[in-house]
């Protein structure tokens, strides 16, 4: 088993590091959002705006920093990358005691943490690579990815219950502190790393901005599970305030059931991740990555028949469960396909561009939905996306054709200090 294959000590501090920010994170789930609403009196124009514009801004500001990070060592930038959340996350607090918070405030936060966010998820990415053998990655993916579904279920509902009891802001307090502890964690990852170099000279040029893309849509099969993810994460994330309405207004859902519903089925990414690597080693990476893939569109649409009570709350819980062991076992796969796949040189570029699209495409594809639920109804619109995810197979690579590791153009770049 997975949970037993020892990574070595210095991906024990990057997972320990990595555990505490999600925590954090899960803990402050929606903190920024409910400040607004609790704490400003926002109205829920203002709230849409909060939770589409800062990732919007965020995603565009990181679009010029994955050619900066890609050629600065990768532990620093996750260092500083943590550091900044720490310290913009903060100002919240501090403002709320001095009386001076504002929505404007809360836009700036949400922007630079969702910055700071891609530009560390692409950071450690590559450095992942760099840090573990290439038959290991599936294993850290896993830890991973059971590391996030853990946080899911744990952190919002301890977090609705800290602010209940403490405040508005303590969960904005944890999560920053939650990015301090990760920035020294990561500090404590002993090891040399090499300064990562550049031909060409040392300005960006205009076209490394577009290398992520280009080799993402160059390459056969990342291009199709780029294009599939972008459509399947995009309408599972769309809907979920769809869902929220549906279950919350129309159907008089308690807001305990609604937690509920949503905080059992993370127990199926626990079970999902643990069996990534041993489903892999049975059946292989191209035909688990078709099948889970297939399967984890075919459920949304059973979201769109919930009815009230009982048994209401069971068919969310079902779909849910369903639809989170299909991502759990499928995401730590897709994610070590697309680092074999990746040359080291361009690992940050492609993860960043891959981050970069599916927040545009859960951006847009979230107001698609919001304007066909206003002009029809909520359980509709769900109905609809339901109905639309179901064609996202056809966007799966058909045949292994990208098996081959990408060619490494330089050596790994992290070494223990002996």
């Amino acid at each position: 088993m997975s949970a037993r294959r020892s990574l070595g000590r210095r991906f024990g501090w990057l997972w320990a590091s990595y555990a505490v920010s999600a925590y954090g994170s899960g803990l402050g789930f929606g903190a920024l959002p409910l400040i607004a609403v609790l704490v400003l009196r926002a109205s829920p124009a203002q709230v849409s705006v909060l939770a589409a514009l800062g990732p919007a801004v965020g995603a565009l500001l990181a679009l010029p920093l994955g050619p900066w990070v890609e050629f600065h060592r990768k532990r620093q930038v996750m260092i500083a990358m943590d550091l900044a959340r720490f310290a913009v996350l903060l100002t919240v607090p501090v403002a709320y005691a001095l009386g001076r918070l504002s929505f404007g405030q809360l836009l700036v936060v949400s922007a630079v943490v969702a910055t700071a966010k891609i530009a560390f998820n692409a950071a450690s990415g590559a450095f992942l690579k760099a840090l573990v053998r290439p038959d290991d990655l599936l294993v850290a993916n896993a830890r991973f990815e059971s590391t996030t579904w853990s946080s899911i279920a744990l952190g919002p509902p301890l977090g609705g219950a800290a602010v209940g009891l403490f405040g508005p802001v303590v969960t904005i307090v944890a999560d920053a502190l939650s990015y301090l502890l990760s920035a020294l964690g990561i500090t404590a990852i002993r090891g040399h790393e090499d300064q990562p170099r550049r031909t060409g000279g040392s300005r960006i040029r205009a076209g490394e901005l577009l290398d992520g893309w280009r080799h993402l849509l160059t390459h056969s099969g990342l291009r199709a599970l780029y294009l599939n993810q972008l459509l399947v994460g995009g309408l599972i994330m769309a809907t979920e305030p769809l869902v929220a309405v549906l279950l919350l207004g129309e159907l008089g859902f308690p807001p305990w059931q609604y937690g509920l519903a949503f905080a059992v089925p993370c127990v199926g990414g626990l079970i999902g991740s643990r069996l990534a690597r041993r489903v892999v080693a049975r059946h292989g990476q191209h035909r688990i990555i078709r099948t889970v893939g297939t399967l984890r569109a075919v459920w949304l649409i059973g979201l769109a028949v919930v009815q009230p009570g009982v048994v209401g709350l069971a068919t969310v819980i079902a779909v849910e469960f369903a639809i989170i062991i299909s991502m759990s076992l499928y995401n730590p796969v897709l994610a070590t396909y697309r680092l074999q796949q990746t040359p080291t040189d361009r690992v940050v570029r492609t993860l960043s561009a891959w981050s970069i699209g599916s927040s545009a495409a859960i951006a847009i594809l979230s107001a698609l939905g919001g304007l066909l639920a206003e002009v029809t109804s909520p359980r509709t619109a769900i109905a609809v996306a339901g109905l639309v995810i179901l064609a996202s197979p056809l966007l799966l690579p058909r045949r292994p054709d990208a098996a081959r590791p990408a060619p490494e153009e330089r050596p790994r770049r992290v070494s223990t200090i002996v």
